[in-house]
């Protein structure tokens, strides 16, 4: 019997153009750009330009997932713990998957219902994390995946650098057992001092960058080391690379939501795009998505490098529905500048009923015969209608339940919709160079050499006058 197939994300756009001053008119104002922008990466995915486009099927043809799924094995057997070193889009995928597909206490778990080694992560530079995670775990039974394409990000270096000499410390005749490196084939600095060591490594595709990596083996070997339902996810985002194929944008979910974002914020002044998932599986979701947006499309010049054009939305991250008694307030009553993109479950993991009336008092009757998840259910459609009475647009996207299947579509979907807007923006929205400047100014600061002139300029900057200090 055929293996029945999954149901598949539904995108509800009824309640975007004719409300807060966006048009369908600012939509088709953008049909030929959109046309045009769509033909072009359904050619560069068809023509394996898109490196992020053919990681579902690379992964999914052949021996290759067996051979990571084994390889991730081996891990678990020989150690309990895997330390994620990376920062950005070197562990906001990891702690994603993590966070949707885990158990909620997955690390506080016995070892016999875990289902995968424990997951840390060691991504911001704050020595007070660094020491209170160092402390915590039996490095004897602790491996580290240093996970920098460069070899050389500050954040990641500089912790890799404090573990090596713990290491060394602890372990002086097999310390490099404890690592393990997920790096750029050839390049950075990572990949000779494994081959100098003996560490193994696991190679990150020369042409997929950090905050496209989640189905490479960046995101896929920590959660397959964790227990997480990987073969599932890739076979999500296959679902969805397969739909997003189709060069008509109307009808392409990514293309046409990318169009929606560009158009919203160059026509209607929506400059600001919050994404609020119902569900507390999805809530690192939206830091993933944060990145993945921000990075691509806010860029200063055109794709050329010559024209001006200080692009970009800025994404919000929230949670429904916490968020409804924090930030809702400005939603509704504030400038009319965001476009909200809901997030909704159909089916969580357990239901939870609320007692009879006989045990409840006489004011909370009305939960009686409901559950948690038509709560929560009801909270989302309540907030998406009252928005809709405010006239501020906002779109739905359903996902059937939070699974390996659902997550794998809505990552795929993401990145095939942001590499789309990029495009149709004019910029390049597979490089940073923002973030490099600001990378090149702290190594100077730390005296790295060959970025000397970087600190000069910042020792060389007017100190602030005493009236300008409060």
């Amino acid at each position: 019997m055929a293996a029945k197939k999954q149901a598949a994300l539904q995108f509800d756009m009824s309640t975007v153009t004719g409300l807060g001053g966006f048009t369908k008119g600012h939509l088709s104002k953008y049909r030929a750009r959109a046309q045009k922008a769509a033909a072009r990466v359904v050619n560069e995915a068809e023509t394996g330009k898109l490196g992020f486009w053919r990681m579902p099927s690379f992964w999914l043809s052949g021996s290759r997932f067996r051979t990571l799924q084994k390889q991730a094995n081996e891990l678990g057997k020989r150690y309990e713990n895997l330390v994620v070193v990376g920062i950005g889009g070197s562990s906001l995928g990891t702690r994603m998957l993590l966070n949707a597909l885990g158990h909620r206490y997955h690390n506080e778990r016995p070892n016999e219902t875990r289902g995968g080694m424990r997951l840390y992560l060691l991504e911001n530079n704050d020595p007070d994390s660094f020491l209170a995670l160092m402390e915590h775990l039996d490095l004897t039974k602790t491996v580290f995946n240093v996970i920098s394409k460069s070899g050389s990000t500050a954040e990641t270096a500089g912790q890799f650098a404090l573990v090596l000499n713990t290491l060394r410390s602890e372990f002086p005749d097999n310390w490099q057992d404890h690592l393990v490196f997920t790096t750029d084939p050839e390049k950075g600095s990572l990949r000779p001092f494994a081959k100098e060591h003996g560490i193994t490594c696991f190679d990150v595709p020369p042409d997929v960058g950090g905050r496209y990596s989640v189905m490479t083996t960046v995101g896929l070997l920590p959660a397959l080391c964790a227990g997480l339902d990987v073969r599932g996810f890739l076979k999500g985002a296959l679902e969805m690379a397969e739909r997003c194929s189709n060069s008509d944008w109307k009808s392409n979910p990514a293309f046409y939501c990318g169009a929606v974002q560009v158009a919203a914020d160059q026509e209607a002044g929506k400059n600001m795009v919050v994404m609020m998932p119902y569900a507390d599986r999805l809530r690192d979701w939206t830091e993933w998505y944060a990145q993945l947006w921000a990075e691509s499309v806010g860029k200063r010049l055109d794709e050329s490098g010559t024209k001006e054009m200080g692009c970009g939305s800025t994404p919000i991250k929230t949670l429904g529905a916490i968020d409804q008694h924090s930030q809702m307030q400005l939603y509704m009553e504030g400038p009319s500048d965001k476009l909200l993109v809901f997030l909704r479950v159909g089916a969580f993991g357990k239901s939870v009923k609320f007692p009879p009336k006989t045990q409840l008092p006489e004011d909370l009757h009305y939960f009686s015969g409901h559950s948690m998840q038509e709560l929560i259910q009801a909270e989302q459609t309540a907030s998406r209608f009252a928005l809709r009475k405010m006239n501020r647009p906002s779109y739905q996207i359903d996902l059937p339940a939070v699974s390996g299947h659902s997550l794998g579509q809505l990552c795929f979907w993401a990145m095939a919709k942001t590499a789309f807007a990029g495009y149709l923006y004019g910029i390049n929205p597979f490089d940073q160079p923002g973030v490099e400047l600001g990378k090149h100014y702290a190594y100077g600061l730390l005296a790295r050499a060959g970025f000397e002139s970087y600190a000069k300029e910042i020792a060389s900057a007017k100190a602030p006058k005493d009236e300008d200090i409060l």
